[in-house]
């Protein structure tokens, strides 16, 4: 592009430095930063860095605050958002190749690139944005515009060549460029399906009819060209749908709320302690954003949020874990004989209703090919390919399968967050909740300056689909189904009566009332570490809610178990409940399945005297080709190890690989008791399984570790770590199996890499104690993915380091406390650019 033409775009201002040309890749132009914040423009913000670079935004309206927000999100993570909005665009295949996938899982898993882009081009469209976008106030428009405009004003700068070394590995790259407002809103809407259609990505970008009677595959847009971007495939493989949330078990959180019968302070004490990822598009980041007199709020966002989505003001403070509500489900359709795209509602026909697609794809000589696809939505939603799990279940000539999400027309989540961050009062942050019913996915717990009373509650966007219904209206394939989904409706396409119901009164159509989902107020405490509503706490358990909800009389899993044992515990000092002690329970990284089970186990399985010999005869019997030496080494080091995954804990890998295979043997036969809902928190218990089953666990978890280079008497750290540059942090924890409270857990198999959190981390994030004390906001807060991906950047690294020391930062939130930080910098930006519309 000419100099002079791509000047014209960026404006009068950098027209007059016509002598400075714009970067190749990068869609912005060059525009010194001293020049730009010379002029008096639409946004003027301020933007200070604290301890850790925390960003504290301060500006005077919602568009000079999200200039700043954009501002600092992208000059912490320019890559990883560019990265995201790429994502978001459907775009991959063009700049990264069809087969290649996103180098960091995120709430829609890792698909293949073609997938994901034909994902996104289909259901996140420009119809879905611009309901999004006319659904909000003016105040979130001129958020989101001014995120636009901060984060392209970075852009600039790093364009003009400022900031030298900095995000080397996408400051030069074609996708790196300006965004637009569209992209927020596909950053948003995304969000907002993480719970249901995000989940599908493959199976829905994958579903196809099959060819109708008497039609040639040349004749069928079906029979696209999936071999165009040059990779010489013709199939790509189907893989399943999503178990959890982002495709692995533990990703959601822990929280606790203790009330003032319970603290002995007068004031609720709140523990948000979620376990997320630490890399990729949904990474946290932490933040201050202030409006005098509207706005002061701190907490956290995911990249590309232009506001806080967990976190407190001077008045309330907020958490929020994973629900186990389903916020979509599954229609069969019953299709037309001999016409795949046409299925019958009450005996009427309907026809699906058609989206062409191309999405362009980099082949790996750098040619640009097109490939298109055909992909169908039903009055329900799109069509998904569940072959993948059975090829009973694959679109064939007589039945498909389509999903409605319920959040697919929810667009009042970013707005509920937007007045929760306002929130004056513990009573109006509940109104506020129960008015939008919004939340896509998550539970909430919440405590309120002088408010004695805690609140839990699963109260959001949930499709209102009662027991009678699912009874009624679930066809044989849809019971098949629950095997692999447990709790999604499956319901019977073909029938008018079978649809979600649409109550009057519900916020939304077609979603359950706020008065059928369950909430709670308790003086004492609620928790909630990704298990139901049932027990959020024990002493009043919630019951009479529709099972989409979640289950109760269930087995509890051991985290749940565990938190429960650290409320109880902790309740149990005389003084009352403090933010030290939470802090440390917290951060004690003991295994729930160690507390319970480890004795039970090595009792059949070490034993003494004569039982040693019979269990020794057994590990024999049992075609392992091992010493008794192995077995007793194993045994002498798992008695010894103290029951926690501390980064010095010797045990802790040897016990997750021999109960992760213990977790493979049917309960009836693993457990001594089985589980029973009248005593959810002590059962099951005991260990009844066959010495020789140990045995042969045992020796396949000890040569797990021998193939991955690690001794059964390496410390924790040996294999649990994060690497950043040249330095290797040690750390500390346990994946959701083992039952640890305190998580890291690294999203691969157990190999030579050991558990390295290098490899899709996920585990403790954002941690936040928080109380209210007179004036003041008593703060605790760790980040530990740190603030930075940007291996160039202080803040990469910092702030994993604290939390592996286990240093809770006591966060800065007055303006006294902001002014008196050690590593206070101050910033002022200003701009000339017209919002982005």
């Amino acid at each position: 592009m000419p100099v002079n033409a791509s000047l014209r775009r960026c404006g009068p201002v950098v027209r007059l430095l016509a002598a400075l040309p714009c970067a190749f890749g990068l869609q912005s132009c060059a525009v010194p930063s001293t020049d730009v914040g010379a002029h008096a423009g639409p946004y003027e913000v301020e933007i200070r860095r604290t301890t850790l670079g925390i960003a504290h935004v301060k500006a005077g309206d919602w568009g000079s605050l999200g200039y700043g927000y954009g501002y600092v999100q992208a000059q912490d993570n320019l890559c990883t958002l560019a990265d995201g909005f790429v994502t978001y665009r459907g775009e991959r295949s063009r700049y990264f190749g069809a087969d290649a996938r996103p180098a960091a899982e995120a709430t829609f898993g890792q698909p293949d690139n073609l997938d994901a882009d034909f994902f996104f081009r289909f259901v996140v469209d420009d119809a879905a944005v611009s309901r999004y976008r006319h659904s909000q106030t003016a105040e979130m428009r001129a958020l989101i515009d001014g995120f636009v405009a901060g984060y392209n004003r970075y852009v600039g700068e790093l364009a003009h060549g400022d900031f030298p070394g900095e995000h080397a590995a996408c400051r030069a790259a074609p996708w790196a460029g300006k965004i637009g407002s569209a992209d927020i809103y596909r950053r948003l809407y995304a969000a907002n399906l993480a719970g249901g259609a995000m989940r599908f990505v493959n199976a829905i970008a994958k579903a196809k009819p099959p060819l109708a009677l008497g039609q040639s595959p040349d004749a069928s847009r079906e029979q696209e060209r999936e071999d165009a971007h040059g990779t010489g495939k013709t199939e790509r493989a189907a893989s399943a749908p999503l178990a959890y949330l982002g495709g692995e078990a533990g990703i959601g959180s822990n929280g606790l709320a203790f009330g003032a019968d319970v603290t002995h302070t007068g004031s609720a004490l709140l523990l948000g302690n979620p376990h997320w990822f630490w890399t990729g598009p949904d990474r946290f980041y932490q933040a201050q954003l202030t409006i005098p007199g509207k706005l002061n709020v701190s907490g956290v966002s995911f990249l590309g949020v232009p506001l806080i989505v967990m976190g407190f003001n001077e008045n309330v403070a907020w958490a929020h874990t994973v629900s186990t509500a389903k916020r979509f489900g599954l229609f069969k359709l019953t299709l037309v004989p001999g016409s795949p795209t046409r299925y019958q509602i009450d005996g009427k026909t309907e026809t699906m209703t058609p989206t062409q697609l191309n999405v362009d794809a980099r082949a790996a000589d750098g040619s640009i090919h097109t490939v298109a696809r055909t992909l169908y939505r039903s009055r329900f939603g799109p069509l998904v390919n569940l072959g993948a799990l059975s090829p009973a279940l694959a679109w064939n000539a007589q039945q498909a399968f389509a999903l409605r999400d319920i959040n697919a027309d929810n667009f009042r989540v970013f707005e509920n967050f937007l007045e929760w961050n306002q929130a004056n009062s513990l009573d109006d942050f509940i109104r506020i909740q129960k008015k939008n019913a919004a939340l896509p996915w998550v539970n909430t717990l919440a405590i309120g300056r002088g408010d004695p009373r805690v609140w839990y509650a699963d109260i959001g966007a949930v499709p209102d689909v009662p027991d009678e219904l699912v009874l009624r209206c679930t066809p044989p394939v849809g019971k098949a189904l629950g095997q692999s989904m447990p709790g999604v409706p499956v319901l019977d396409g073909s029938r008018s009566d079978c649809d979600w119901r649409d109550q009057p009164g519900s916020v939304q159509h077609r979603a359950l009332p706020v008065a059928q989902m369950p909430g709670l107020l308790r003086r004492d405490y609620v928790g909630n570490f990704n298990g139901s509503y049932w027990l959020s706490n024990p002493a009043a358990p919630l019951t009479g809610y529709a099972q989409i909800i979640g289950a109760t009389n269930a087995p509890q899993s051991l985290r749940t178990r565990l938190g429960h044992s650290i409320a109880t515990q902790l309740q149990s000092d005389p003084a009352g409940v403090s933010a030290d002690a939470l802090g440390r329970a917290a951060l004690d990284s003991r295994s729930m399945s160690a507390l319970l089970f480890k004795r039970p186990v090595l009792d059949r399985l070490c034993g003494s005297g004569a039982t040693a010999g019979a269990n020794a005869a057994a590990y024999t019997a049992a075609n392992i080709a091992a010493s008794a030496n192995e077995l007793h080494q194993a045994c002498k080091v798992l008695a010894a190890w103290d029951d926690t995954a501390a980064a010095g804990a010797v045990g802790a890998t040897l016990w997750d690989e021999l109960w992760r295979r213990l977790l493979t043997i049917p309960p009836a036969q693993l457990y001594a008791v089985p589980f029973d809902p009248a005593q959810p928190l002590t059962t099951p218990a005991g260990i009844a399984a066959d010495p020789a089953k140990l045995a042969a666990a045992l020796h396949d978890a000890i040569a797990a570790l021998e193939k991955a280079g690690i001794a059964i008497d390496a410390p924790r750290s040996a294999a649990l770590y994060v690497q950043r540059n040249a330095e290797r942090i040690p750390l500390f924890g346990g994946c959701d199996a083992g039952g640890y409270f305190t998580a890291a857990c690294a999203a691969h198999p157990f190999d030579a890499r050991g558990a390295s959190m290098n490899v899709n981390p996920a585990g403790d994030s954002y941690l936040q104690i928080v109380s209210f004390a007179g004036d003041e906001v008593l703060a605790r807060t760790l980040l530990a993915s740190s603030e930075s991906d940007d291996p160039a950047s202080p803040h990469y690294a910092d702030a994993t380091r604290d939390y592996a020391a286990q240093r809770w930062l006591r966060m800065p939130f007055s303006e006294a406390s902001i002014a008196h930080d050690p590593a206070l910098s101050v910033r002022t930006l200003s701009s000339p650019d017209a919002p982005v519309r």
